[in-house]
C-alpha cells in the first residue's frame, strides 16, 4: 500500500528562513525569505501558517515535521528545532531531521564530479561536506579553515563545484581549473520535500525529547546570530 504523508519542512540553518509543505514528496507550498537580519523568530510561524493556508491544509492533517539539523547558525537551528519539536509534541507526530548540507547539494544535478556545499562560519572557516554527483555523501561534515590545499584531492580527480555562502572565501583562496564556485545557493525547504518523504517511508525518525541540532562547534555567547567560538570541533563528525 502506498504511503500517504503530509509533511511540514522547516529550514532555518542559514540566513534563509524557509518553510515548505509536501504531500508524498511533492511540493505543495513554499514560503521563504533570505535576510542577513535573520528573520526566523518573526517569520517562521507566519510561514508555517501561510504554507498550510496556501495548500488548503491544517496542522491536524500533518503526518510528520521535518527540520534541517545543521550545521549552521546556532540561533537559527535552535529556532527551527524548537518549533519542530513543539509541533510534534502537540500533534503526536514523528520528527524527521535532514542534513542541511545535503539539502544544498540536492539543488544541483551536475552529472559528474563532486559537490561541496560550504556554509560560511567565522573568518576563513566554513562548514563543509563532500557529495558525489548523485548526492551520496563521500566525506564527513567538518568545521574547517580554508587553505590553498583544501579540497585539492577531489579537484585532482575531476570537476568540483563549491556551493553556498562560504564559496566566496573559497574562491579567493582555491585556484584549480577543475573548480567552479556558486555563491547563490542557500539551504531551502524546497529540497526537503522529497528527502523528508523518503525518511518517512523508511521510518527514520528522531527521538523528539532528546534530539539536538548538529552544531559542530560550541556557541559563543554574546556574538552575532549564528556565530561560533574557536573551540574544538565536537567529536560527532559522522556523515550527516
Amino acid at each position: 500500500m502506498a504511503v500517504m504523508a503530509l509533511i511540514l519542512n522547516l529550514e532555518t540553518a542559514s540566513t534563509n528562513c524557509s518553510v515548505s509543505l509536501a504531500g508524498d514528496g511533492k511540493l505543495l507550498a513554499l514560503r521563504e525569505e533570505n535576510s542577513v537580519q535573520y528573520s526566523h523568530s518573526g517569520q517562521l510561524h507566519l510561514f508555517i501558517e501561510a504554507v498550510l493556508r496556501d495548500a488548503g491544509e491544517s496542522l491536524e492533517n500533518l503526518d510528520a515535521v521535518a527540520v534541517s539539523r545543521g550545521p549552521g547558525s546556532y540561533t537559527g537551528l535552535r529556532i527551527g528545532v524548537s518549533a519542530a519539536k513543539g509541533l510534534c509534541y502537540a500533534l503526536g507526530i514523528p520528527l524527521i531531521s535532514l542534513s542541511t548540507l545535503r539539502g544544498m547539494a540536492l539543488q544541483l544535478q551536475p552529472g559528474a564530479g563532486v559537490l561541496i556545499p560550504v556554509l560560511d562560519a567565522r573568518r576563513m572557516e566554513v562548514y563543509a561536506a563532500v557529495f558525489s554527483y548523485d548526492h551520496a555523501q563521500i566525506r564527513e561534515t567538518r568545521a574547517e579553515i580554508i587553505s590553498p590545499e583544501s579540497f585539492m584531492e577531489f579537484a585532482a580527480k575531476g570537476s568540483v563545484c563549491i556551493l553556498g555562502s562560504g564559496a566566496a572565501k573559497c574562491r579567493d583562496v582555491l585556484h584549480h581549473p577543475n573548480m567552479v564556485f556558486k555563491e547563490d545557493i542557500y539551504p531551502s525547504a524546497r529540497e526537503m520535500a522529497m528527502a523528508s518523504f523518503e525518511s518517512f517511508r523508511e521510518g527514520k525518525f528522531e527521538d523528539t525529547a532528546y534530539f539536538e541540532p548538529h552544531y559542530l562547534k560550541d556557541f559563543m555567547a554574546g556574538g552575532k546570530s549564528g556565530s561560533t567560538s574557536a573551540a574544538a570541533q565536537k567529536s560527532n563528525n559522522a556523515p550527516s
